[in-house]
């Protein structure tokens, strides 16, 4: 068992898609961030970000309460690696291991630009093709949709479109702009998978003792899940 603590000293690490990131933070306050969007670069950059993190706040890897990897869905490749050099954080200094629901951490992104607190949040993580990893939540960060996949084309989302709000956002939000045409769809740019907003929910399930199985923890891939054409209907 760990010991609980009041304020956590927490390691997050971000590599769902192509941008690596890794975040410091202290009671869910982000002390410090270090990303690369650089493609290809989590082998060589993640070990390297989360050094100079600790340097920088005279720190060691013992010192860390708990390390947080963002459990995806998104890129095969990334989560591995991500989740590889987590586990060996938490191996190597004997701290519990948290997992980050990637869609969530990135609609809290976008929900420090949207204004309207009726609309709905729409991550979505290119998969391949017009396929995506989605997610639906309200503006209070409720769960109205759960993570799964599907193929994007010109009625997803018509059905609820036409009483909801719904704010699209992510790389695939992007290449979906010219289907998701509706007056109450707005594909919001410059979104993306960042360490520094899963400093949040990583505290949150610290204080939860949320904690998951280092030896047998595994990414969420949605590898067995067949992407299908949107129902428009919640689930």
């Amino acid at each position: 068992m760990f010991a609980k603590k009041n304020m956590a000293l927490i390691l997050s690490i971000e590599t769902s898609t192509n941008i690596c990131s890794a975040a410091l933070a202290r009671d869910g306050k982000v002390l410090g961030l270090e990303e690369s969007f650089e493609d290809k670069s989590h082998a060589s950059q993640l070990t390297l970000f989360i050094q100079k993190l600790l340097h920088q706040q005279n720190l060691n890897a013992p010192d860390l309460d708990a390390v947080s990897i963002s459990q995806g869905p998104g890129s095969y490749t990334g989560l591995r690696i991500g989740v590889s050099v987590a586990k060996g954080i938490c191996y190597a200094v004997h701290k519990p291991l948290i997992a980050v629901n990637t869609l969530k951490a990135i609609a809290l992104m976008a929900k420090e630009t949207v204004q309207n607190q009726k609309a709905f949040l729409c991550p979505m993580i290119d998969a391949r093709r017009m396929d995506v990893y989605s997610a639906l939540f309200s503006y209070q960060m409720e769960e109205k949709q759960e993570t799964r996949a599907e193929i994007i084309d010109h009625l997803a989302y018509q059905e609820l479109l036409e009483t909801q709000p719904i704010v699209f956002f992510g790389n695939g939000a992007e290449k979906c702009k010219e289907v998701l045409i509706h007056p109450n769809a707005l594909i919001l740019d410059g979104i993306y998978p960042s360490a520094k907003y899963m400093a949040i929910l990583a505290e949150e399930a610290f204080k939860a003792a949320d904690f998951k199985d280092v030896a047998y923890f595994e990414p969420f891939y949605l590898k067995d899940f067949v992407a299908t054409v949107p129902k428009n209907k919640l689930f």
